[in-house]
């Protein structure tokens, strides 16, 4: 499970062997969220808000939205 950035407390990750839809992890140490890659919303767990925006902004960099995509493609091949 590679860290794809650490954005100050926020952690961003990508499991391998995940399940479907496409998406990543976002941790900190008093929450966890999986985050929908296709549309960036929480597909479960709970977020700050403040901190939900700070992912959301990152990830809506189309660069980093490609960088998403690909690590899933590659560690989650079926």
């Amino acid at each position: 499970m590679p860290v794809i950035i650490q954005l100050g407390k926020l952690k961003v990750q990508v499991f391998s062997n995940d399940h479907n839809p496409p998406h990543f992890h976002v941790s900190s140490p008093d929450y966890d969220a999986m985050v929908l890659i296709s549309d960036l919303s929480v597909l479960q767990g709970r977020i700050a808000s403040r901190d939900l925006e700070t992912v959301i902004e990152w990830a809506s960099v189309p660069d980093n939205r490609k960088k998403l995509e690909t690590e899933w493609s590659r560690l989650n091949e079926r």
